[in-house]
């Protein structure tokens, strides 16, 4: 049976334990169908969720062209990791917790998601250069996309699949990648301190001044 024990608990608390049981008999699958698959290569973003050792949960933004996030077969999936701010927050999490949870949403188009929950593991840029079937998509990943080569991958054994509905997703107009400013170093397009947090203070960071001076 699908989902974990808390959320059958809440089900029959709860009373939805019959249609709960209709979505899992309906719409849940171990494996990527064929147009679970066709989904994910036409995809420009996705989100990923994971956690460390301690259950502590990060969610995290990926983008890139479609069909950025490789789909190796049925029950794999290839995320690509490009350089980005150094924290390795998601792929740190990885290596403690395998867990990790993907949620793509179609805003522009069909107006739907897709849940990819399953086992993540961080694999290096050239040893996925050695896998033979590689779609194309990931082998113009492993040598470049817009410029830059990936410096590591995400392999996404699935276990669960199945679609978000339509109900509540806002639907939203493309624009020009060239406006998106993909994989830009500039400080301005980037904007990352959009929210004014560099100067503000911080439990971890010693106030201004408080070093400790030689004797």
């Amino acid at each position: 049976m699908p989902g974990s024990n808390g959320e059958h608990r809440l089900q029959e608390l709860l009373g939805t334990a019959v249609r709960a049981r209709a979505f899992y008999d309906h719409q849940v699958l171990d494996h990527l169908n064929e147009r679970m698959r066709d989904f994910v290569r036409r995809m420009e973003m996705v989100f990923m969720a994971t956690a460390d050792a301690a259950g502590e949960v990060d969610c995290s933004f990926r983008a890139g062209p479609p069909g950025f996030v490789g789909v190796l077969d049925e029950c794999t999936l290839a995320l690509p990791e490009y350089r980005g701010n150094g924290v390795m927050g998601s792929l740190g999490n990885i290596t403690e917790n395998g867990h990790v949870g993907l949620l793509f949403v179609d805003f522009c188009g069909d107006g739907v998601g897709l849940h990819v929950n399953g086992r993540a593991s961080v694999v290096p840029n050239e040893l996925m250069a050695a896998r033979p079937e590689l779609p194309a998509s990931v082998a113009e990943g492993v040598r470049q996309s817009g410029g830059r080569a990936a410096a590591r991958w995400v392999l996404v054994e699935v276990q669960e699949a199945y679609i978000h509905c339509a109900k509540h997703i806002p639907r939203m107009a493309a624009v020009p990648q060239q406006v998106r400013a993909w994989g830009t170093d500039d400080a301005a397009r980037k904007r990352g301190d959009y929210f004014r947090a560099k100067h503000e203070p911080r439990p971890w960071a010693e106030p201004a001044g408080s070093a400790a001076r030689p004797d």
